[in-house]
């Protein structure tokens, strides 16, 4: 493979991966347009057709932002191949190229990549990656929240609910300069500032809005009095399951996070049968608020790489 051909995710190179999901539909939430679109400078990625396969991989991120699972800096990071035989793709990377190492990637391929007869030769490890397991619900709990098991949720959705006059608004043109303003408060009470992750997350967000009309995600906003209390973005992922890639809201409102969520599901996504809410990085919080709409199963992710 020859790495210097290699290309910057731009815009106009939308229509070459929406092509590829919808002819090889992920079920990992990093495999949109839209997410690989406003990550792109965080990881410094780049892409190159190869054998009939989608390549995706930085040269850039061990060496400014993350730790290799291998403990080599120099190592080149990959995303799985996105085509028909990845798990090949990914045996003949390793042939290929001498430091390299595969995340983010699915049970598919893991539960099939150790019958290679190249994975004992090639010193390979399979390392798990919890921390960015994907959590995915049924559309309809989220939507009604039944039984004891959302009693909680449903609690603080009917505070927010019952105290709050609200006007609830589906994301067009007119509403990103609103959305913005909402994503720079809540950075302001969390001090994005003083952390990394945070700015850099900010950053992608109003990467993906300005360029709400080209990249055609979905989205809504939630205010009361005319200030806005939360907001969320997503998109489809596969044709029976959608993927929130954003959902935000201002701590002075009681249950907005529980109200953004429901609303929006109850608004958009008729018929999609299951919803991807995406990693929770390790991140105690956010694996409470998580793991407490009941998920139904979660998308298991690894590292390939290397030993020695």
């Amino acid at each position: 493979m020859d790495l210097s051909i290699a290309k910057e995710i731009k815009l106009e190179d939308k229509g070459l991966f929406d092509k590829y999901f919808q002819k090889f539909p992920p079920i990992a939430s990093e495999f949109t347009f839209t997410n690989l679109y406003m990550w792109r400078n965080f990881y410094g990625l780049n892409f190159i057709e190869w054998k009939d396969h989608l390549i995706l991989f930085s040269r850039d991120i061990f060496k400014k932002k993350k730790e290799p699972a291998s403990g080599n800096k120099n190592s080149l990071y990959f995303f799985p191949p996105v085509g028909p035989n990845p798990t090949e793709i990914i045996i003949s990377l390793f042939k290929e190229l001498k430091d390299l190492e595969f995340h983010r990637v699915p049970e598919a391929i893991t539960n099939t990549i150790p019958n290679s007869a190249d994975y004992q030769s090639l010193n390979l490890q399979i390392l798990e990656d919890r921390d960015n397991w994907d959590y995915v619900y049924e559309t309809e709990n989220l939507r009604t929240l039944p039984g004891n098991r959302y009693r909680q949720n449903r609690r603080w959705l009917n505070k927010f609910l019952e105290t709050y006059d609200y006007e609830f608004k589906l994301l067009t043109e007119n509403e990103v300069d609103r959305v913005k303003k909402l994503q720079l408060e809540w950075c302001i009470l969390r001090e994005c500032e003083d952390d990394e992750s945070l700015k850099e997350e900010e950053l992608a967000i109003y990467d993906a809005l300005d360029n709400f009309s080209t990249l055609s995600f979905h989205g809504a906003i939630l205010c009361v009095d005319e200030k806005c209390a939360a907001y969320t973005f997503g998109e489809m992922l596969n044709p029976e399951t959608m993927v929130i890639h954003v959902e935000k809201a201002h701590m002075d409102y009681e249950g907005a996070y529980q109200a953004i969520n429901y609303l929006f599901l109850k608004s958009s996504f008729e018929n999609v049968i299951y919803v991807n809410r995406e990693q929770d990085l390790g991140v105690p919080g956010l694996r409470r608020a998580k793991e407490s709409y009941k998920p139904i199963r979660m998308i298991e992710k690894s590292i390939i790489y290397r030993r020695g």
